[in-house]
């Protein structure tokens, strides 16, 4: 596979996962993620890596895991295994994968829409406050809800990743 078409299937599951190790830390997530697609290109030019997107999340966890022993100084040592207690490796994997699917979906609806549903999803904004911070009608709100929505029911799979959003 090459690496740009790799980067661009991987790229946002894996930070999404980074993320459920690092409580959210986005930009640490993006900023490990990067590094590991580097670390693949480097050894990739030292041998055949057979099956790269296990390569990139086992690389990715344990960026992970060192940067929270980094975060962390008092703490003697991070037992992989306690991390899975809150969620296991295969879920956060999963979930990942979910996750960036639904932002797939999101990033292709309109404009307007992306906008209106964003803001009512992820700001937890009211419909009246939307129409009035985009001199909209609560009624085009709830119309651009309903777009989105639809177009993200329209995936079964990702229904449990959907109430939770």
């Amino acid at each position: 596979m090459l690496f740009d078409i790799l980067f661009k299937r991987y790229y946002r599951q894996l930070c999404l996962y980074a993320a459920h190790y690092l409580n959210g830390d986005i930009a640490a997530s993006e900023d490990i993620v990067q590094d590991c697609f580097v670390k693949l290109w480097q050894q990739e030019a030292k041998r055949d890596i057979t099956d790269k997107r296990a390569f990139l999340y086992s690389t990715v966890r344990n960026a992970c895991i060192d940067t929270l022993r980094r975060q962390h100084p008092e703490m003697t040592s991070i037992d992989p295994s306690d991390l899975e207690e809150v969620i296991s490796d295969e879920e956060a994997v999963d979930r990942s994968e979910q996750e960036a699917k639904v932002w797939e979906i999101i990033d292709a609806l309109p404009d307007r829409c992306r906008e209106v549903f964003l803001m009512a999803k992820r700001d937890g904004m009211t419909y009246n406050e939307i129409a009035e911070a985009l001199n909209i009608s609560v009624k085009t709100v709830e119309h651009q809800i309903s777009k989105a929505m639809k177009k993200l029911r329209n995936n079964k799979n990702l229904l449990f990743v959907l109430i939770c959003f």
